[in-house]
């Protein structure tokens, strides 16, 4: 039976840089995940944002974190995963969406966040060709950016297994075994693995994880699907974000990557509940008349190909993270709500600290498992 200090159930978007933080800290890590290689759950249907922007304290402070470790991947540690600090640009065509971004600038510079509403001449000055009719301005973040999300992926396996995390892949966990209210082995199909500490980081699948536990996690996962177009030559650097819904969807957001495509993604009304990750031929028509009114210039470019992944979506808009308070030695860090890839590095630095050196956090109350999950984080 292999011996571990830590365990971690998931090589995703949390998993990956939790392992490596906590492997750069001396603990002996070993990552678990039922699928042949890294990233291949929610990680790799990620469109690549990664941004700070956000209502909520937590949020905010890990959006943060992650930036910054991000900004030291390639001058640090050579690891080049097409990020650019293009910004995010929440664009406004009404009053009401107009004040309603605004209202949320105390609360998003009291708590560190670079971000300022703008007006619509240099709204058009960052993104030639936005639609100007009607145009009052928008909230903009420049420190926010995109990335590669399987690039990334493969950085932090690579970071993570340098520093000595070892992985264990096509295994299935079916269980844990505790000794005195303590967990101390994971029970797999290939066998059993000693450990102080699990963590649970199985994104979409995180409630069943917490179940074998008897951690009854409120984490239900929902889909949206992404797209991406042929590439083209540059047009604009940040990600568009229209928050305003309408019959069919809440808000969509789209960019241009590194090479040149448009990557695109939509959340649609009503929530399309479950783990079903088939394309679906009702995305292409409910996107694209809304990003062709925002940004008419994408008119005659051809899509290449459309996906769809899972929001592990909790009832408030904001993960769980912290330790379980029956069992001793279980750690949750599931319920992303579809932002693992830019929470992801952030988080891994808090949690590694609470994990190895027993610090506490002021964020932790606002992730815990048992706190009230009424509230709605209105930017997630």
């Amino acid at each position: 039976m292999k011996n571990y200090d830590v365990i971690i159930v998931g090589a995703g978007s949390v998993g990956l840089p939790l392992a490596h933080r906590l492997a750069v800290k001396g603990v002996s890590v070993g990552v678990i995940d039922e699928l042949p290689s890294p990233g291949q759950g929610q990680n790799k249907a990620a469109i690549g944002g990664i941004r700070a922007t956000h209502s909520d304290r937590a949020k905010i402070q890990i959006g943060i974190a992650s930036l910054e470790f991000i900004r030291r991947l390639e001058p640090e540690f050579g690891q080049d995963v097409d990020y650019v600090e293009g910004g995010y640009l929440f664009p406004a065509y009404d009053d009401k969406t107009a004040q309603g971004l605004q209202s949320l600038l105390p609360i998003q510079k009291s708590y560190g966040l670079n971000i300022d509403w703008i007006g619509p001449e240099e709204v058009r000055e960052i993104v030639p060709g936005i639609r100007v009719e009607g145009l009052l301005g928008g909230t903009f973040s420049p420190e926010d950016g995109h990335l590669s999300s399987l690039k990334l992926a493969g950085a932090f396996y690579r970071l993570a297994r340098q520093a000595g995390a070892e992985f264990h892949f096509e295994t299935k966990v079916t269980g844990f075994e505790l000794s005195g209210g303590k967990v101390t082995r994971v029970l797999t199909d290939q066998g059993k693995f000693g450990c102080s500490v699990v963590v649970n980081a199985a994104g979409g699948y995180g409630r069943e994880i917490g179940l074998m536990v008897g951690a009854d996690l409120p984490v239900y996962p929902d889909s949206h699907e992404a797209g991406v177009t042929e590439p083209i030559q540059p047009l604009f650097n940040p990600m568009l974000v229209d928050i305003v819904p309408d019959e069919q969807s809440d808000n969509y957001y789209f960019y241009q990557a590194k090479e040149g495509g448009i990557v695109f993604c939509i959340t649609p009304r009503p929530k399309r509940m479950g783990t079903d990750r088939r394309s679906t031929s009702e995305f292409l028509p409910m996107v694209i008349p809304r990003m062709l009114n925002l940004y008419p210039r994408l008119r005659n470019i051809r899509v290449r190909r459309v996906w769809r992944g899972l929001y592990p979506m909790t009832p408030d808009g904001v993960p769980i993270v912290g330790f379980d308070r029956d069992v001793e030695g279980f750690f949750h860090a599931v319920g992303m709500c579809g932002q693992g890839l830019m929470l992801g590095p952030g988080l891994a630095e808090f949690a590694a600290a609470a994990i190895v050196d027993g610090q506490d956090f002021e964020i932790f109350a606002d992730l815990s498992p048992y706190r009230d999950f009424s509230g709605e984080e209105l930017l997630k």
